[in-house]
């Protein structure tokens, strides 16, 4: 089953002494990226959840929100970094000279810059992390439930245009004999024109035709083609492991075998039906991005 990189979790959870609630959201990106939103007194629990959201998702951009109240009742000091708010007038006294505007006279001004004034308490967060973490693990079920289903989704999406795929390569096929006997006619065509004055061996003749008609031969194209539709089907039916990297490369192929087949095919028709292609492939690629 595939497994999207676009999703939104969440879980809450509540008891006398805590309340904890986490957001989860993630979207595609080619390398897994990880950020956090929470308080600072939550920072030493953020090993632990990265470990868990690792053993849940592989690629993407993943955002936590974390957000915690301690409802028990016990001590607070505030204390006051004096260097660092002495380093803030400093720098809001320059600025107003340089901007010519009044200097600031309300110690709230300064007291709202970051981590001037810090808050200290005096208790442990005593069996906060069991906590964390199991809202966490919710989270990520709720999902990871929600990229599966957009990946099942763009699984059926990938099924339908592999069978586009596969039409269009049967009739590139049919149409493949029409292709090399009109060319083989034109530069038959051609060589008795213009050799025919000449004294030129007839057989020689017949192995040149056949050696240029093999140009356009795209036979082969073909085959490899639609090897490439049955591996693509076998990786979606089998999917265990992310495969969106997998899944890219073979799309790569795939468009490489339609722009030879493109280049080698002097048709009208064949030209349409590959730019038909084309466009299958593109949408390929574009949802194979949001594949995990």
């Amino acid at each position: 089953m595939l497994n999207s990189m676009t999703g939104f979790g969440s879980a809450l959870a509540e008891t006398d002494a805590y309340k904890v609630s986490i957001e989860v959201r993630s979207v595609n990106q080619r390398f897994f990226e990880l950020n956090f939103r929470m308080g600072h007194q939550l920072a030493a629990y953020e090993a632990a959840m990265r470990k868990e959201i690792h053993a849940a998702l592989s690629r993407g951009k993943v955002d936590v929100t974390v957000s915690f109240i301690d409802r028990r009742e016990q001590a607070a000091n505030v204390t006051l970094d004096e260097n660092l708010a002495l380093s803030y007038q400093q720098a809001l006294n320059r600025m107003s000279d340089v901007l010519r505007l009044p200097r600031p006279d309300d110690v709230t001004a300064i007291a709202a810059f970051p981590d001037i004034l810090r808050i200290e308490r005096a208790q442990e967060l005593e069996g906060l992390e069991p906590m964390l973490l199991n809202v966490l693990r919710e989270a990520l079920v709720s999902l990871t439930a929600m990229r599966r289903a957009e990946g099942a989704n763009i699984e059926r999406d990938f099924l339908a245009r592999l069978d586009v795929l596969a039409h269009l390569t049967d009739s590139l096929e049919a149409l493949a004999p029409e292709i090399v006997q009109a060319y083989r006619t034109r530069i038959k065509e051609f060589l008795d024109e213009l050799l025919a004055e000449q004294d030129i061996d007839d057989t020689r003749i017949v192995q040149e035709m056949a050696l240029f008609a093999d140009k356009v031969n795209y036979t082969e194209e073909v085959v490899r083609l639609r090897s490439h539709f049955q591996q693509f089907r076998s990786m979606l039916r089998h999917a265990k492991a992310p495969v969106g990297r997998k899944l890219d490369f073979l799309i790569q192929e795939i468009n490489r075998e339609a722009n030879t087949i493109g280049s080698k095919a002097n048709s009208t028709q064949a030209a349409r039906y590959i730019v038909d292609m084309k466009g299958e492939i593109e949408k390929l690629r574009e949802q194979v991005q949001n594949i995990e």
